[in-house]
This record gives C-alpha cells, structure tokens and sequence, in this order.
C-alpha cells in the first residue's frame, strides 16, 4: 500500500508517502480500499507526538477515511466485501488501505459521496456529541462557537442551527465569519479584537442583547476560552470541546459560582470505549441530517495523496478554512459536491 508514514515523530514536513505493508485483517476487523481521506487537528498533534497516545512506529497516522470493503476478518457480522463504508480509527487512514474494527465501520446511504463522508466523520461525531448529546441544545437557545470557521466549528454551527438554536460564530476574521454566516450561523463575532475581555462580550451584547448565551462552545482555550465564558447566561453551559491553541483553559471557580455555571467535557474518542451507541447514534443523525440538506460538509480542498504533508501544514498554521480531502493515487479525484 501507499500511505504516509511516521518513522519518528517529528515536524510534519518531516514525514513523507511511502510504500508499506499492507494491512491484514484480524478477527472482528475489515480492510478498506480507501476513496477519500479526511483531515484534522488530531492528526497534526499525532505525527508529532504530541497526541496524548504514542503508536509504536513506523505507522500509518489518520482518523477518517471512505471506500470500499475488500477484505472481512473472522467474526465480521454486519459487513461484507464491496459494502461502501466510512470509518474513524485511532490511527492507520492515511493510504490507499486502511484495517478498521466493525464497530467502528459505518455503512453509506447510496446518496453520500465519498468525499463527503471522508469531511464529515470525526467533525460531525465531534459535533453531535458536543452539541446534542453533552451541551443538549434546545430550539430557541442562543449558543456561541468559537473556532467556527473550521471543521468541527462549522459542524456545530450546522448541528445546532438543526436542532432551532440562535448561533453566534467566533472567528479571527470577515473572511472566517462569512464562511460560518454561510453555514447557518446568526452572527460573527470578531475575535481578533484587541480587548478580548471586553471586546468579545461587548459584540456579543449588541447582537443578542442582556440576556446572553444559554450555551458556550470552545475548540480554542486559553484567552478566547476566558472571554467566551463571559458571554454565559445565568446557569449557562461552558462545553469545553477542544484546544486549538494548546493553552489548556483554567475556569475560575468563583465566576462558576456566582453565575451557577455549568462546566461540560465533551470528547469524542472516549464514547468508543465507553459509550458506543452515542457514535452511532450519532452518524444516524448525521447522515439524516446530510441527505435532507441541513449540513453539509464544507470541503475548502480536494489534494491528492502526495500533497497530503502540505495539507496537515496548512492545518497546523490555522490557514485552512472547512476540511481538507485528500484523494489516493488509486482513483480519479471526485467531484466536491
């Protein structure tokens, strides 16, 4: 197989595609000739070892990616060769192959692409966990996201303008805000403002007015975590959903108190250990979702898999806007829907 491999862990300029060995199934897993891969922030931190899991290496790094079975391990029971499938593993989807656990294999409705089941796997099971299952938007509240012009930020965007909510979207620029406007959002709130402290809940207050946000959703921390939290309502929700910056958030205890706060984890990777049915209930949700046209994954580019290190970087640097899709070397570049 062709896939890109990490021999050590190191810059990502560092890395490069190679041929490997091609994965084997073992009892309970399947192999997929992969279509099309999506990127995320993950990905940037595992191939430098900065990921809180370090695979043995060399290794192949990559959580998403959509094609078709070819192979099916010993006790495979709800999955056969030539089934049309997307799957999120821990790592292992950056080539042309991937080995993936049944549980975590997911079956495509005829009507999904594979570029856009590849975009949408680990941002829209992010989103649905942070906004359905652990923030539990209700029609009618106002929430705030921060990071909004990336994958998982416009996820939840879509995912909660799906479920009647009022969103407010926070991004570094008018070219970010516009995308997330695009995707369902109410308004942009500017977070390249000097005075983050004020600034943001200032905009905040002349969009919706004093009664703020029933709901906060982070995937930035440290200082844009600190202002985003003022924005809360009387017994708001915090959803902590990432780091984007890396500067872990540190909420203080006596703002939690005085505003009856609530402060909510929403990971994605543990609910495969520890919650299955939240993933798959969650893709029924998502590919509804997709097929009656409320999200729709926000594909900014289609690469080929040679191209794949340049992507990643362009990740790391904050400069993508929506997903990247990487195509393999196997098969002709799909249109983006």
């Amino acid at each position: 197989m062709r896939g890109l491999i990490i021999h050590e862990f190191g810059p990502i300029s560092s890395h490069q595609v190679e041929d490997f060995d091609d994965p084997i199934a073992s009892k309970g897993e399947v192999i997929v000739d992969v279509h099309a891969i999506g990127l995320n922030f993950p990905d940037t931190l595992m191939i430098q070892g900065k990921y809180q899991m370090w695979p043995e290496r060399p290794f192949v790094p990559g959580r998403d990616a959509a094609g078709i079975i070819s192979a099916v391990g010993e006790g495979v029971k709800n999955l056969k060769i030539g089934d049309r499938v997307a799957c999120q593993v821990l790592w292992g989807a950056f080539g042309n192959k991937v080995c993936a656990p049944e549980p975590k294999v997911f079956k495509l409705p005829d009507e999904i692409d594979f570029v856009s089941a590849a975009g949408m796997i680990t941002t829209y099971n992010t989103a649905h966990v942070a906004v359905y299952e652990r923030g539990n938007v209700q029609s009618g509240e106002t929430v705030f996201i921060t990071g909004a012009s990336g994958g998982v930020g416009l996820a939840m965007v879509e995912m909660a303008k799906a479920r009647g909510a009022t969103v407010l979207a926070g991004a570094t620029s008018k070219e970010k805000g516009d995308l997330a406007i695009a995707h369902g959002a109410d308004h942009w709130i500017d977070l390249s403002v000097e005075d983050l402290h004020q600034g943001v809940k200032n905009q905040v207050l002349a969009a919706i007015g004093e009664n703020l946000c029933q709901a906060v959703f982070d995937v930035v921390g440290g200082k844009v975590f600190d202002a985003a939290m003022r924005c809360l309502s009387y017994r708001g929700r915090m959803v902590i959903v990432g780091f984007a910056t890396m500067d872990i958030s540190m909420p203080k205890g006596h703002h939690i108190l005085l505003k009856n706060i609530s402060i909510i984890g929403a990971p994605l990777d543990i609910n495969f250990k520890k919650s299955i049915d939240v993933i798959h209930r969650g893709i029924k949700i998502i590919f509804e979702l997709w097929k009656t046209g409320k999200i729709k994954p926000e594909v900014g580019q289609i690469l080929p898999l040679d191209k794949i290190t340049t992507a990643i970087q362009s990740i790391e640097d904050r400069t993508a806007l929506g997903k990247i899709v990487i195509t393999t070397d196997n098969f002709i570049l799909p249109t983006n829907k």
